[in-house]
């Protein structure tokens, strides 16, 4: 990989303002592809699922999919977008051998949902971002470059290709230019991409998981002069697959685009490839205009024309979207607003919200996938999510704390049998004999034989000293490996030495 030149990300900012525009493709969550009926089902063998439509057969006819337009729609109106009452799709010709069809069927001119926007939150400022449009269109194959080092095309023995993915449907949602973010611009990029996926999943249309690529981000960046209106060239960061990369690409070209102008250079208009390990970008190719693709109306797919009525039915029919609902989320729980965006940063605010359904208390659901479970998560290198332990169960083990059966100490011995998998909250408590010992005859020997052990202790709680009170209970407690009763083994230590609490 050649060398980079690169200035500090301060001195970048000093003298010129980032302007950027993210593109997002969000694969749907259809059973079929975008004009045929072939599974989208994931997993299956390489090219079991295509057909003459897909695969661009002379004579083969799309039909366009209904469910893609519905959440199509769905997302538009989410996104605060004005609906298309007509549109209609247009070939985007390009070669390259994941298009089987050697081009792309999509929308250009005429997009489904246009002039929207999106509200983020960065360190407390909101921040709008202006919704150019959201397309729809269908995702390529996929191409595996066999031999090299790099895992690219370039340098490659042969190339594998799979065109199961070829036709799935796709929306594409394309920001106008993004500026006045300065030096949070990064941070915005990466809000932006995590509140879009949070709203696509709220919907229903999709996972969003942008690691299995159901999602993807192109950054495009530009930097102009302090001072000045006019934009400078842009380069396209394709395909970044996460949240942290989204913001590390675009502060990667930032100091890159510093680097060059400050020497006196241009910046190439092109594709850039972002590379995880280092968290730098390197060429790919020179960037394409629009008349480079020769979009003109797909003949064979006549325009849609979404019914206002059924419009305002799917308006009427939109779930509380994500800032709302965290907004809302946050008063009910009492959380302050670096509380609340550590649930949010942790991804617990799901789990939380299924172990109050199944029962438990909110400050008790939190606490626990908020502490052991979410200290678990981080040793073991897994998302909070991930761990073999459900709501219902985290809301049992809430339920046994609440009714005395269990203390903490005890309950985080229970979470640790369930992750082992050796059952159940219940079943966990039977087979180690974890339960709280509350049992008066059970405990009173216990408080005896600490009493006996620790006379000096005993002689300081008869003199007043009440608080001393607590060695003792320690010692029973350890006597008991924790299964005692806390506040029972007290109230028997103050009245075995006669003292009042």
């Amino acid at each position: 990989m050649s060398v980079v030149n690169l200035v500090s990300f301060e001195d970048a900012l000093a003298s010129y303002d980032p302007v950027m525009g993210l593109e997002v493709h969000v694969e749907l969550g259809t059973a079929t592809k975008m004009f045929c009926g072939c599974s989208t089902a994931l997993g299956a063998e390489p090219n079991s699922q295509v057909c003459p439509t897909c695969l661009g057969m002379p004579g083969a006819l799309p039909v366009v999919n209904a469910a893609a337009v519905e959440s199509a729609v769905r997302i538009g109106l989410a996104l605060n977008c004005e609906i298309a009452e007509w549109c209609r799709f247009a070939r985007k010709n390009y070669f390259y051998p994941d298009m089987p069809k050697n081009f792309q069927t999509s929308q250009y001119d005429e997009p489904i949902a246009f002039d929207g926007h999106l509200d983020v939150e960065v360190d407390g400022e909101v921040f709008r971002v202006d919704i150019e449009r959201a397309h729809m269109e269908e995702d390529t194959g996929k191409s595996s470059h066999i031999g090299g080092a790099t895992g690219r095309i370039h340098g490659a023995e042969y190339s594998l290709l799979d065109y199961n993915r070829a036709g799935i449907p796709l929306i594409e949602i394309v920001t106008k230019p993004i500026t006045g973010a300065g030096a949070k611009a990064p941070e915005v990029a990466k809000a932006y991409v995590a509140e879009l996926r949070e709203l696509i999943r709220a919907l229903g249309v999709s996972e969003a998981r942008m690691e299995m690529g159901q999602m993807r981000c192109d950054v495009n960046l530009s930097l102009r002069p302090i001072g000045q209106e006019k934009f400078g060239t842009r380069s396209e960061t394709k395909n970044v697959n996460s949240l942290r990369s989204v913001e590390r690409a675009a502060r990667f070209e930032i100091q890159r685009h510093a680097a060059v102008l400050s020497e006196g250079g241009t910046i190439v208009q092109e594709t850039r490839h972002f590379h995880e390990d280092e968290g730098t970008t390197t060429s790919g190719r020179v960037k394409e205009e629009a008349e480079d693709y020769r979009y003109f109306p797909e003949p064979d797919l006549v325009p849609v024309a979404p019914a206002r009525d059924w419009v305002e039915e799917l308006r009427a029919s939109l779930p509380e979207l994500p800032r709302l609902r965290r907004r809302r989320l946050q008063q009910e729980w009492g959380l302050s607003d670096k509380d609340m965006q550590s649930v949010l940063n942790a991804g617990a605010i799901e789990p939380i919200l299924e172990t109050v359904a199944a029962g438990a208390p909110a400050d008790q659901a939190r606490k626990w996938w908020m502490g052991e479970l979410a200290r678990r998560a981080n040793e073991s290198g897994t998302d909070l999510t991930a761990q073999p332990i459900t709501p219902a169960q985290v809301a049992r083990i809430c339920a046994l704390v609440a009714e005395g059966s269990l203390n903490d100490k005890l309950a985080r011995q229970v979470i640790e049998g369930v992750l082992n998998g050796e059952g159940g909250p219940d079943e966990v408590v039977a087979a180690r004999g974890l339960a709280v010992v509350s049992d008066d005859s059970a405990l009173g020997t216990a408080v005896d034989e600490a009493i006996a052990a620790n006379p000096g202790v005993a002689d300081k709680v008869r003199s007043g000293k009440v608080a001393a009170a607590g060695a003792l209970v320690g010692a029973v407690m350890k006597a008991t490996r924790g299964q005692a009763d806390a506040a029972r083994v007290k109230e028997l230590v103050l009245e075995r030495l006669g003292v009042e609490g």
